[in-house]
């Protein structure tokens, strides 16, 4: 490891020769866990040293040593929840670091954490054949890892690491509730419905509940005592136990103010939601831990407690439980549209022109009542899209617009496992409602009536929709260009027959639109 005098200030495995650890400061906060694999002590002092003050997202790192292969694997084993590894290559033998690589992805099967690998000896294990064979995120050679290439690169992997589980939350949270909607005549199905209402919800707000000690309660009143229906983080209790044995005085007293108040509030360090049903239940969500909201996040939160809210009371009403499930799915649909900063009414819009298109085509009236409803769940999949890219104002990089593209398998992968027709329908459309009548459409090029007729349909719904909207990134539309735009597409992006159809029935069209229009849409 010999190198030039000049840059022995700045390379990272040239440091004090100090063989005692720099001590991790004590903190009761969540850290993030990165784990250090190297034989060479001093590469362990000196990443610690570098990373001392190294703060993310208000989380400082926990850094674990591993000195030997075997050491390695065990560590690895320990710690599920590690969220980045940085990795020799050589060790004990010239091919170790590559195999705990292959003992992380094909094993353990985790494919969230962040491998880097650091090596230096390049000509044991060459960039190119590695990063080619290999499962790994990053590669550096030792010699040009400097203190800022460091610090660098452990920023970007937190990132990476960050979006990949507010992605994995979105989708655990989403399948719970669906899955949950299966069976609304059993306590437990309510449970598992309350707990993914927690873990959707801090989904919305694009926080890791787990990580950040977020101690969340779904929980309602009886005519005697609050019990629990649902929790996460530090406190999760037992079913049936009691409140009062479970949670902090202060958390008791905050709930039963939100009950006695009869309103939800928000606070620095946590929030309440209140709501009723009209059989009198009343329900609290409370939120500990989070970091203090910003106005666009207490929205999202009243938005989506309200939607709750309907679902909850319908679960408490055995007789209602269709209309429970109708409301879950718009709930689902309202909240994809919101996390994208899209109309209020859109996904309302959308499911009516669906309706009126497939009662013109011909479908009967239960089947279109189906359509109507599966169609709100069309962009259901970008609950897994990241923010920055869904809201972003600009033009869309080539590979931007590919994450954005994956949206209808995103929403394809979470409702396809039902057996219940409503869930089923909501998966075709929204697999298919980005193909084009051409082929040229995506996922998967789909022509003609090779598309579903719920694709086809909801294609014509969103399309008209989406043009007529103003968007982040684009106007609305006058009615006249989006009218030429159908013209010109019919039998091309659009099923010709159902552009005739739509022409036909204009005027119900707009009838729709001016029923559920949105103050930015009230001049078209």
């Amino acid at each position: 490891m010999e190198r030039e005098s000049e840059q022995q200030e700045d390379y990272l495995i040239f440091a004090d020769d100090d063989q005692t650890p720099i001590p991790e400061p004590e903190s009761s906060k969540e850290k993030w866990k990165v784990i250090v694999v190297d034989d060479e002590i001093e590469i362990h002092n000196v990443t610690r040293m570098v990373l001392s003050d190294f703060e993310f997202d208000g989380k400082r790192l926990e850094l674990i040593s591993a000195h030997t292969e075997k050491e390695a694997l065990q560590v690895i084993l320990d710690h599920p929840d590690a969220a980045i590894i940085l990795l020799d290559v050589v060790m004990d033998q010239d091919d170790s670091g590559l195999k705990i690589v292959k003992y992380i992805r094909e094993q353990l099967k985790r494919q969230s954490v962040r491998i880097i690998l650091r090596t230096g000896q390049p000509g044991q294990a060459p960039e190119k054949i590695v990063i080619t064979n290999y499962d790994i995120n990053d590669y550096k050679e030792k010699t040009e890892l400097t203190s800022q290439k460091l610090f660098t690169t452990v920023m970007s992997a937190l990132r990476s690491y960050r979006d990949i589980m507010v992605i994995e939350n979105n989708k655990i949270g989403l399948e719970k509730i669906i899955n949950s909607s299966a069976d609304l005549f059993e306590l437990k199905s309510m449970r598992k419905f309350a707990s993914g209402v927690l873990t959707q919800l801090t989904s919305i707000m694009n926080l890791n509940k787990n990580a950040l000690h977020c101690n969340s309660y779904a929980v309602s009143k009886g005519q005697e005592t609050i019990y629990i229906l649902a929790a996460s983080g530090d406190y999760s209790p037992n079913e049936n136990e009691k409140i009062e044995d479970v949670v902090p005085s202060h958390v008791l007293r905050s709930i039963e103010n939100t009950f006695r108040n009869q309103k939800g509030d928000f606070f620095d360090d946590h929030f309440t939601c209140y709501f009723q049903s009209k059989t009198g239940s009343e329900n609290v969500i409370y939120f500990e831990g989070s970091t203090k909201l910003n106005e666009w996040n207490r929205y999202l939160i009243e938005i989506y407690s309200s939607n709750v809210s309907v679902a909850f009371e319908n679960i408490y009403l055995n007789e209602e439980v269709e209309n429970t499930q109708k409301e879950i799915i718009f709930t689902l649909g309202e909240i994809a549209e919101t996390r994208s900063k899209e109309t209020g009414n859109h996904v309302k819009r959308v499911a009516e022109y669906s309706k009126l298109l497939a009662l013109k085509y011909g479908i009967p009236e239960d089947e279109a009542e189906i359509v109507r409803l599966a169609s709100s769940m069309h962009d259901v999949g970008k609950v897994a899209v990241p923010d920055a890219i869904l809201n972003k104002p600009g033009k869309l990089t080539p590979e931007e617009f590919d994450t954005i593209k994956n949206h209808t398998n995103h929403g394809y992968a979470m409702l396809n496992h039902s057996n219940r027709d409503i869930i089923k329908t909501a998966a075709i459309i929204a697999y298919q409602h980005h193909e084009k009548y051409n082929g040229q459409g995506y996922p998967n090029g789909l022509a003609g009536e090779e598309i579903h007729i719920y694709g086809r349909i909801a294609a014509i719904a969103d399309v008209f929709d989406a043009l007529g909207s103003e968007r982040v990134y684009k106007r609305a539309w006058p009615l006249e260009d989006i009218l030429d735009y159908f013209r010109k597409e019919s039998g091309q992006h659009f099923d010709p027959s159902l552009v005739t159809l739509f022409f036909d029935n204009l005027e119900g069209i707009l009838k729709i639109r001016d029923q559920y229009a949105d103050s930015m849409n009230s001049s078209l």
